[in-house]
């Protein structure tokens, strides 16, 4: 019997980079088969709201609102609480979409942590371990834990996330841009999939 050889995973972390470094991180988290598990899209004509959300203005004088299912209330509370696990993570900004979650991670060292500010990729006292590969992984099996204690069931996100290193001002700021509009252009969203 001929043993098949199964796919090789493309590894799409860049190979010679230290993912401890002190510096900022896109990251996008989707969930697994793209499931709406985490939020809603309300308003723009997609769906009633039902209950309080967050409101989104999107400067044509139309209102959209994120509301959360119970599973992505959990997800923003532990995203928020990496924080508190890891002291230098900052979790700059996020939105928790329907099926995916984009966040900008920060890896400060001890100085960078007490000024605020955004340090620059590769700074002196770069952070020690955990990597940003060690905080992710770290969330999204709280994640899971905490939605399955409160009867949720089956797998909640894809194995892997996507990571895009911020190299500049302008790269941030772009990022920035794009998950605050993220929820107002939900159905042109390459991870749109319609409810």
């Amino acid at each position: 019997m001929e043993e098949r050889e199964l796919p090789r995973r493309k590894h799409v972390r860049l190979k010679e980079y230290d993912y401890s470094t002190v510096g900022a991180y896109f990251v996008t988290i989707c969930a697994k088969n793209r499931r709406s598990l985490f939020s809603r899209i309300v308003g723009r004509g997609l769906a009633p709201a039902e209950n309080n959300g967050i409101l989104m203005w999107d400067g044509e004088e139309e209102l959209c609102e994120v509301v959360y299912t119970r599973c992505g209330e959990i997800a923003e509370r532990e995203l928020l609480a990496l924080e508190q696990r890891y002291p230098h993570v900052v979790v700059d900004r996020y939105v928790i979409m329907p099926n995916h979650i984009h966040a900008i991670v920060m890896l400060r060292d001890a100085e960078c942590a007490q000024t605020g500010g955004l340090c620059e990729q590769g700074s002196a006292g770069a952070s020690p371990r955990p990597t940003l590969m060690d905080v992710i992984c770290s969330y999204k099996s709280l994640t899971v834990r905490a939605c399955k204690a409160e009867g949720g069931t089956g797998e909640l996100f894809q194995s892997s996330f996507h990571e895009h290193v911020i190299r500049s001002q302008k790269d941030y700021d772009e990022i920035v841009r794009y998950i605050t509009e993220n929820p107002m252009r939900w159905r042109a969203d390459e991870l749109y999939v319609a409810e």
